[in-house]
């Protein structure tokens, strides 16, 4: 059995970047950590909320990279002289990464209870409608 992909309709042209796009949303290395929800705030609004416990907000960066928006934690190591009994919390960096459509934007982020709220919202798509003349050949 082949794979089918946008190609194999031959109706939907001009798609192969969203294919590139759904490939590479596939890759982004995310593996389950910090876990993350994803709400629908409004008809045109979002927020992603991560469980970012133990990092402070100068440990994290966010960056929209090529329509991507980046989210990397890396805490200090400050355990030096330190002895640790028991060591379950540990000092992990992480990066998380979304793919943006066209036309959401990254709005504010917001820090609280160990919670990193991000706010995205879509712009409302413009309705354009095109006449298209026919000349005799």
């Amino acid at each position: 059995m082949s794979k089918l992909t946008l190609a194999s309709y031959p109706h939907l042209l001009g798609f192969e970047q969203l294919e590139r796009l759904l490939e590479r949303s596939s890759k982004t290395g995310n593996e389950g950590y910090p876990p993350f929800n994803i709400e629908q705030t409004s008809e045109r609004s979002y927020r992603i909320t991560l469980a970012v416990a133990g990092f402070a907000e100068s440990d994290l960066s966010i960056t929209v990279e090529d329509r991507q928006l980046v989210i990397r934690g890396r805490q200090s190591d400050d355990s030096e002289g330190r002895i640790y009994l028991h060591r379950g919390i540990a000092a992990r960096q992480f990066q998380r990464m979304f793919v943006l459509a066209d036309g959401v934007e990254v709005g504010e982020a917001i820090m609280e209870n160990g919670l990193l709220h991000v706010d995205l919202t879509r712009a409302a798509p413009e309705t354009v409608v095109q006449t298209i003349s026919i000349r005799k050949g």
